[in-house]
């Protein structure tokens, strides 16, 4: 039972106790030591009082809350909602009902129905919607809130994003009710948001919410990037549109946690963007290369731009001058601050596609033009490799201490870049470095990984010593390197 704190015994108790310690001074006319105390907490409640009063708002009678004063301003930026139903006759007519004929998966025959939801892409015909919902379909049927039913095929679908985009055919294309796409990097948690779908097959159901999380990882693979929303979601639900208080789609709702509720995941509308041109044009995802490997310098949970620690030869990012120690900051002008989300931005674009990378390059941003290439298949990049010219002239090979290399050498991770080669008769080996030299500052300047290395390899001049503090065992010294 829950206990339950009557206010007006709390009072008939302490106005008593006020009472006496407001008369008590008086009651004695030779004043004594307790009396002066008494007569000093009661000076300390009555300024405390005032100042509780002269504070912003009202405060209680006892000062135990506030209270606003009647004409104050309400929280700043914040207009409460008040009905929702403009918002849903607004969009309502672009979220369809799909429905699915597929063959058994038991291999005992037959066919089975399915359902999900959706949303009117464009005009003319095409519907975004899950890969769940439409993989291993048969035929598919899509009928809007009107009544209008057409058949569709699908015109691409992935898997690793769970999104699907289908063509409809018949009479009457050309002016269906096509939904906006608002901008899901511009969300934030705690914005309003509203689900429209067919749970169970209960057709055009509405639920709203708000968004709790962004950027959720839920394990099921490289484009992990789902908003998590307390909007009610059920199967059939699937595809349809999270429209924010715009009436712009943000999102595509896709999955649940069965064991919870009020626990809703939506694929990104950014994301689908990003994706969509790669499904019409491909019937997959054809996944752009760029050609770098990223020193995902975020691992103890900041949040940092990617640094490229090598460059592919004959690669796009070769051809577009990117090197070693450069940080990427944004893709087409969309800031990325992992290297997930750069992998997803790039992946996700079609090869052939010119992208615009943002770099900072020794505290100076600038811009390159990429054109991204087909994704070569792994054992054709081996070797592939470029290392820089400035390893290259000083006749080093080096790795980065990960965990997974440290731990075996009893090294910290990321406290230094491991001297894996050194060329026979380079100026590395007349200075005496040997493999398995741990480099941790380059001309008195720390560094925690190979790039940092190559980086400040590559500021030296040509003839100029490079100066290397070199830990050898347990013996730290430094080590000269002429050019």
């Amino acid at each position: 039972m829950a206990r339950r704190i009557s206010c007006p015994s709390v009072l008939s108790r302490l106005l008593p106790v006020l009472l006496v310690l407001a008369l008590a001074p008086v009651a004695r006319a030779d004043e004594g030591p307790l009396d002066s105390w008494l007569q000093a907490r009661v000076r300390e409640h009555t300024a405390w009082f005032a100042a509780q009063a002269a504070g912003e708002g009202r405060s209680s009678t006892l000062g135990l809350w506030r209270e606003r004063a009647p004409g104050d301003k309400v929280l700043p930026d914040f207009v409460p909602p008040t009905s929702l139903g403009p918002l849903i006759r607004a969009v309502e007519a672009g979220v369809v009902n799909i429905t699915t004929v597929a063959l058994r998966e038991s291999g005992l025959g037959g066919m089975k129905k399915a359902t999900g939801s959706g949303f009117v892409l464009t005009p003319d015909g095409l519907v975004v919607t899950n890969n769940h919902v439409v993989a291993g379909a048969r035929q598919i049927a899509v009928r809007l809130s009107d009544g209008r039913e057409f058949s569709a095929e699908v015109v691409g679908r992935d898997a690793s994003t769970d999104v699907a985009l289908l063509r409809l055919s018949g009479v009457g294309l050309g002016n269906l009710p096509a939904v906006y796409l608002g901008d899901s990097d511009r969300l934030e948690v705690g914005d309003w948001v509203v689900a429209i779908g067919n749970p169970f097959g209960l057709d055009h159901s509405v639920a709203h919410g708000m968004i709790s999380a962004k950027e959720r990882v839920l394990g099921v693979g490289q484009f992990d990037d789902f908003i998590q929303t307390d909007a009610l979601i059920n199967p059939g639900n699937s595809g349809g549109p999270l429209f924010n208080m715009k009436g712009e789609v943000v999102g595509v709702t896709t999955a649940i946690i069965s064991q919870g509720q009020g626990i809703g995941f939506a694929v990104p509308i950014n994301l689908v963007k990003d994706l969509l041109p790669n499904l019409r044009e491909n019937g997959k995802l054809e996944r752009g290369w760029l050609g770098v490997v990223i020193n995902d310098d975020g691992g103890n949970g900041e949040r940092r731009a990617p640094v490229v620690k090598d460059v592919y030869k004959d690669s796009p990012a070769a051809s577009a001058g990117i090197r070693p120690g450069d940080r990427l900051v944004a893709v087409n002008g969309r800031a990325i601050a992992s290297y997930l989300q750069l992998l997803r931005k790039v992946a996700l674009l079609a090869p052939g596609t010119e992208a615009r990378l943002t770099l900072q390059r020794e505290g100076v941003t600038r811009e390159v033009s990429v054109r991204l290439i087909v994704r070569p298949a792994q054992e054709a990049t081996e070797g592939l490799i470029q290392r820089t010219s400035s390893e290259q002239d000083v006749g080093l090979a080096l790795r980065d201490l990960t965990p997974e290399v440290a731990a075996p050498l009893g090294e910290e991770a990321w406290s230094g870049a491991l001297v894996s080669t050194v060329t026979p008769r380079s100026p590395a080996d007349d200075a005496g470095l040997r493999p398995g030299d741990v480099v941790t500052e380059v001309n008195r300047r720390r560094v925690k990984d190979a790039a940092g290395v190559r980086a400040a390899l590559a500021k030296g001049s040509a003839g100029a010593s490079i100066l290397l503090r070199v830990k050898r065992g347990d013996a730290l010294q430094y080590v000269a390197i002429a050019r």
